[in-house]
């Protein structure tokens, strides 16, 4: 007989991964291939921005306020998906403890 705590483990083999816990981890992979795409889409529109500026005769350097504007957002972004860390039980419960 399964009790609740059987169902919600996932059937991948490993009794010590939750339905929870899967859906955290898929969530930060799905996170950092959001963040290749970004990084993919800076490089290519950048690259293409570099070049047109070049083909018109290369003179001030204008791509560098878009380089820099989405270049802020793409450090942002990674710092989100790289090292921000989730907020935890334990991080809740010395909130909880400092409040009182």
């Amino acid at each position: 007989m399964q009790t609740m705590a059987d169902e919600a483990t996932v059937a991948s083999g490993r009794e010590d991964t939750t339905v929870s816990e899967r859906e955290e981890a898929r969530k930060r992979v799905q996170e950092r291939r959001d963040f290749s795409s970004h990084l993919v889409a800076y490089g290519v529109i950048n690259a293409f921005l570099i070049g047109v500026w070049a083909f018109t005769g290369a003179g001030y350097f204008w791509p560098a306020w878009v380089l820099a504007g989405w270049g802020i957002g793409l450090v942002l972004h990674g710092w989100n998906v790289f090292f921000r860390r989730p907020v935890t039980e334990a991080d809740i419960d010395e909130e909880i403890l400092r409040r009182h």
